[in-house]
């Protein structure tokens, strides 16, 4: 194994390249690379970390290794040699799944955490699907639900206010915690975030949020209620690539498409205006309307990919 700041031979790629090309996460790869040393960056003279490309066929045997059951601390600092033994000690995994969305009883187990204001085990049952879920897997498969279902329970009574603020206290502190190291990380390009007046949650934000960093997106995260030509004025003081608002279904309508327009208006062009959310509208020009946090996903992700490019 090269160990750090020997040369290597052959094309470098950046980290999310090298994410892609082995299906290694990048928070991942930037773990091994601080706990055991592997893989090996080297330095652009911009400062860029890129990694050569002979990393991939070791970070696809480690994969394998890790899919056969051994931990991270065996086989990621281990010699080839150590590695080949471990591959050969133990039967093939068979195919990884993706990870299901969890079923009405998952949903139903973490409502009876929030029906019961046991913080603990609400915190502890995240901790366990975060940990087995990318992070737009986790926004969109597990909080978004529970959210959601929160929400029915609300209106048809089986839930009382406190609870909603109890849930929203509770995930937002948890959802900030998983966000802000992946934050620390981003080098793509600068997202501002924030919701219309009259927006008081800020669930939906707090997701938005968490999946732009885990693709790579810097952000400015504002809140809510931010008024529309204050957050004009600062995604074009900042130069933002663009500028993106959460709508729930208590605050869309006409007053918060007005309000859109008014904000388009107000932007550089360059700077994108990206809206979803429950009440966000089908359709508005010069919007950039994504349906869900995949969409925000793959749109995040292409933006990085493309701010990749033009440093190399």
């Amino acid at each position: 194994m090269k160990r750090r700041g020997e040369a290597d031979d052959g094309p470098r790629l950046s980290i999310g390249a090298l994410s892609r090309a082995t299906g290694v996460p990048v928070e991942t790869l930037r773990t091994w690379e601080a706990r055991y040393g592997f893989p090996v960056p080297e330095r652009k003279p911009s400062g860029h970390r890129v990694y050569p490309t002979s990393s991939i066929p070791r970070l696809l045997r480690i994969a394998e290794a890790l899919a056969r059951g051994h931990r991270a601390g065996q086989v990621v600092a281990a010699s080839d040699a150590a590695l080949d033994e471990l591959l050969q000690s133990t039967p093939a995994a068979p195919a990884l799944q993706p990870a299901a969305p969890p079923d009405q009883r998952s949903t139903a187990d973490l409502l009876d955490h929030v029906a019961r204001f046991d913080a603990d085990r609400l915190t502890r049952a995240l901790l366990a699907e975060w940990a087995r879920r990318s992070p737009v897997e986790f926004a969109a498969d597990v909080i978004a639900p529970l959210v959601r279902e929160a929400g029915n329970a609300w209106a048809e009574k089986r839930l009382e206010i406190r609870h909603e603020h109890f849930l929203s206290e509770r995930v937002g502190d948890l959802l900030r915690s998983l966000r802000l190291p992946l934050e620390e990380r981003a080098r793509g390009p600068l997202v501002v975030l924030g919701s219309l007046p009259g927006e008081s949650h800020s669930l939906g934000l707090q997701m938005v949020a968490l999946v732009l960093a885990a693709a790579g997106c810097r952000l400015l995260f504002l809140g809510t209620e931010v008024p529309p030509e204050q957050m004009a004025a600062l995604a074009r003081d900042l130069g933002a690539r663009a500028l993106g608002l959460s709508v729930s279904s208590a605050t869309g309508g006409a007053a918060a498409n007005a309000q859109l327009r008014r904000l388009r208006a107000a932007l550089p062009r360059r700077v994108q205006l990206l809206v979803g959310g429950a009440g966000a509208p089908k359709k508005g020009d010069g919007l950039e309307i994504l349906v869900d946090l995949r969409a925000l996903d793959a749109w995040a992700r292409e933006r990085v990919a493309r701010a990749e490019s033009a440093l190399a």
